[in-house]
Order: structure tokens, then C-alpha cells, then sequence
């Protein structure tokens, strides 16, 4: 019965929306890229004017960012469920409404703990939003044109990573800090706005899963909470990982002969996707970490100035940014696996690169080295995206969009850890270390990428 229900609402967009409705859903999706990803990297910037003005300790306010993420990472699986049984276009509204609402609850709050709560509803609208991207896409764009919307997504993030900050700091140089969670407002009713022209995905109709959602919960928030712990209060931390094994076990042995699970047990079957999710973990968790540990490297190591720093992550972010489009093109022409080896090996040569260069270097060497990581993440973003939106059925690609975004963060908090591993090893080389963790991360993920090109298993990449 399911499948009959189903045949009709693919029948009425099967390979993507028709023109004019597809460039109205184009330009929605964007817009709510645009300040979900405004939303992690603006508010970063005003951390201190919020510590001071709040009167609050610097290291208490850091707890923004720290539950914003966690809360994203723990809902995205779950709200990936609940889409495809509420349906694209009312999720992503939801969504949005939800984001904008906290955003003005942000911008009122008065007391820490008040920021904090409107600080976790905005993680929670901003998350009904990120499981949806990636399914969305495979739905508006004809199956010839993934490869360009893909990397028009890449692009759009690797944008915002580079003038996210810059707007953040532009606004607090005129105005306070609540001004930054006031200029989404206007973006929020231009997303709502468009939602109606969304592709409404196809919808299943089955009882939500309540135990495999706590499990879910339990696996990823315990693991991540243990890796941020193991440093500094590390059988506590050893204690989280037991019990997010236990659960990650359990959840995996409930979920292994349902038909639409809440964690993709049964796109990750399909080897295409599990290729793809392995080396996305991979890669996110190397640029994740370099961008942790390059700060600390150039200022504490290379004596590089704030101003010094900026250029060198700017350059990372302009390559990001720049190759993203050449990479979604050719990834309609090339092998997937191909593609993002060379991208792979680019970053951790970039990486070794800056590890090795001598101290005394000139700036040139440095800046030539983060142009080829970031072009060499760019190269592998796009690519393997499309791999792992495209692997499986077109009914459950609300459930890979969502895996997509979970494998995204999941990897950034890896990386995010191993860098505090690599500082509690070594205080005086711990920078140096961590940028060498990232180049590794880098090679795990070229691995994957050899292992996939030799896989006998015909995919979607040949």
C-alpha cells in the first residue's frame, strides 16, 4: 500500500521541478543555507561582547556554541523521520518559523540563561532545516544538473564561511550584538515565503519510533560529550563512550530489518553511500581540526598576526568556495571516486605542506599551502555529495539528505576533539600535531576513495 501511495507523488516531478518552480525552489533552498550557515559562524564572532555584556565568565559563554551544535547534531535523524512523515514543505516552514521566532527571543533575552534556551530553539529550527537540504536538492534538480546544484549548495556555504565573520564584525562595530540575530529576520520571511514552491518529498505512513529516536539521541550526544571529556576528566568521559556504544549497538540491531529506520541502516547497505559517509567523516573531521589548529599554529608557532591569520583561513575558504562550482561540473562527467581522491590527496598535501614548511617561511609558502587544501576541499565536497544524495532510492532521499548533514557534524566534532587530544599530548608542539592529525584525517578519507574506485560493486559513479 505504501509503494502505491508513493508512485504517484514521484510520477508528478521524476526527475526534478519543471521551470519557472524550479529556480522559485532553488533560490528558497539557498536563502535557508544562507542563514543557517550565517547563524554558525556570525554569533561566533560576538562571543565576547556577549560574555561582557551579560557579565558572564568567557568560558561559560563558550557553552553557545557547545549546546547549538550538540543539539543539531542529536535532532537531525529524528526530524529527518518526522519530514517524511509531515512533508518537505511544512517542515521546512516549520523550520523557519521556528529559527525566526528564537532569533527574536535572542535578540530580547537579557540573562545568559535566557540566551541559552533561545540559543537551543534556534539549534532545533535550524536543524528541521539542515536534514531537509540534501533531499530537497535531489528533488528540484533534473538528474543532468545534480552535479551543478550540488555544487551551487557548495558554494553557498563556502561563501557564508568566508563573509560570515566579516558581517558578524560589521555589525558589532555599529550596533549591539542583538542585531546580528534581528538581521536573520528578513531572510526568515523570504524563506517562508518561497516554501510553497519546495518539492514535497514523498511521505511514508508509519508510527514514529520513539526508542530508536532516545537511542539515537543517547549514541550521538554521549559520544560526542565523551570525546570533548576525554581530556580532561577522561574516565568519565570513557564511562559516555561505553554507554553511546551500547546504545549505537542496540540501535543499530533495531533498525537492521526495518524498511525506513530512523538511522539509514538500509542506505548505508548500498555501497555507493556507505563510501560516501566514510569519507565525508573523514574530510570534515580534517577541516575541522586544521581550522581549530592553524590559529594556534600561526600565532603561538609562526608569531603571524590576527590580521595574518585572517588572510591565510580567508585563502582556505576562497578555494573552498572557488572550486566548488569546476567540481560539481565535472562530477557529471567523472567517476565520483576519481574526483574526490585527487580532492583528498590535495588537502593532505597542503596540510603535510604547511607542517613541514620552516618557520621562517615566507608568507607566500603559507598562503600557497592553504589554497591548496582549501581547493583540494572544495574538489572533494561536491563529488561526494552527489554520490551519497543520489546512491539510494529517490523515497529516501529526506533520510539522505539528513545522513549527509549528520555525517557533516559528526565529523566536525571528531576533529574538534582529536585537536584537544593533540594539545593535552603536547602543550608546546600540541598545534604542530594537530595540523599533522588533520593531514592523516585527509589520508583516511583518500583511502576510502581508492577502496571505492576498486570496489566490483557497479554504482551510480561509473
Amino acid at each position: 500500500m505504501q509503494s502505491t501511495e508513493q508512485q504517484p507523488r514521484e510520477a508528478s516531478h521524476p526527475d526534478g521541478l519543471e521551470a519557472p518552480r524550479r529556480y522559485w525552489a532553488v533560490a528558497t533552498i539557498l536563502v535557508g543555507i544562507l542563514f543557517s550557515s550565517l547563524d554558525m559562524t556570525m554569533v561566533n564572532v560576538a562571543l565576547p561582547t556577549m560574555a561582557k555584556d551579560l557579565g558572564i565568565d568567557p568560558g561559560l559563554v563558550v557553552w553557545l556554541v557547545i549546546a547549538y551544535s550538540l543539539v543539531v547534531v542529536v535532532t537531525l535523524l529524528p526530524f529527518s523521520v518526522i519530514s517524511e512523515r509531515l512533508g518537505s514543505q511544512r517542515m521546512y516552514l516549520l523550520g523557519v518559523l521556528v529559527c525566526m521566532f528564537s532569533a527574536i527571543a535572542c535578540a530580547l533575552s537579557t540573562t545568559f540563561m535566557g540566551l541559552l534556551l533561545s540559543r537551543i530553539c534556534q539549534a532545533v529550527g535550524t536543524s528541521m532545516l539542515m536534514c531537509l537540504f540534501g533531499g530537497l536538492v535531489r528533488n528540484t534538480y533534473p538528474m543532468r544538473m545534480m552535479g551543478f546544484g550540488i555544487s551551487l549548495n557548495s558554494l553557498m556555504v563556502g561563501s557564508t564561511m568566508v563573509i560570515g565573520p566579516s558581517i558578524g564584525a560589521f555589525i558589532l562595530q555599529y550596533a549591539d550584538w542583538q542585531w546580528i540575530f534581528i538581521s536573520y529576520v528578513p531572510l526568515c520571511v523570504a524563506a517562508a515565503f518561497g516554501a510553497r514552491f519546495l518539492p514535497d518529498m514523498p511521505r511514508i505512513k508509519r508510527p514514529f519510533d520513539w526508542i530508536s529516536c532516545i537511542l539515537s539521541v543517547l549514541a550521538l550526544g554521549l559520544f560526542i560529550s565523551g570525546l570533548d571529556m576525554l581530556v580532561h576528566a577522561p574516565w568519565k568521559a570513557l564511562l559516555f563512550l561505553a554507554v553511546a556504544s551500547a546504545c549505537a549497538v542496540a540501535l543499530v540491531r533495531r533498525s537492521w530489518d526495518q524498511t525506513a529506520p530512523l538511522v539509514p541502516i538500509d542506505l548505508l547497505r548500498i555501497k555507493p553511500v556507505a563510501f560516501a559517509v566514510g569519507a565525508s567523516a573523514f574530510s570534515f573531521a580534517s577541516q575541522m581540526s586544521s581550522f581549530v589548529a592553524l590559529p594556534f599554529y600561526y600565532l603561538n608557532v609562526v608569531n603571524y598576526s590576527y590580521s595574518d591569520v585572517g588572510i591565510l583561513l580567508g585563502v582556505w575558504s576562497f578555494g573552498t568556495a572557488a572550486m566548488a562550482p569546476l567540481s560539481g561540473f565535472l562530477s557529471d562527467r567523472f567517476r565520483v571516486a576519481v574526483l574526490c581522491a585527487i580532492g583528498a590527496a590535495c588537502m593532505a598535501a597542503g596540510l603535510g605542506w604547511i607542517s613541514v614548511l620552516a618557520v621562517d617561511a615566507d608568507f607566500a609558502w603559507y598562503a600557497a599551502a592553504m589554497l591548496m587544501g582549501g581547493v583540494g576541499f572544495g574538489f572533494f565536497q561536491s563529488p561526494n555529495n552527489r554520490a551519497l544524495l543520489t546512491g539510494g532510492p529517490r523515497r529516501r532521499s529526506g533520510a539522505a539528505g539528513a545522513l549527509q548533514a549528520t555525517t557533516r557534524v559528526f565529523g566536525q566534532s571528531l576533529g574538534t576533539a582529536l585537536v584537544a587530544i593533540a594539545f593535552n599530548l603536547s602543550v608546546a608542539h600540541g598545534a604542530t600535531l594537530a595540523i599533522v592529525i588533520s593531514a592523516l584525517c585527509a589520508l583516511g578519507a583518500l583511502v576510502v576513495n581508492i577502496v571505492r574506485y576498486f570496489s566490483p560493486v557497479p554504482d551510480s559513479e561509473l
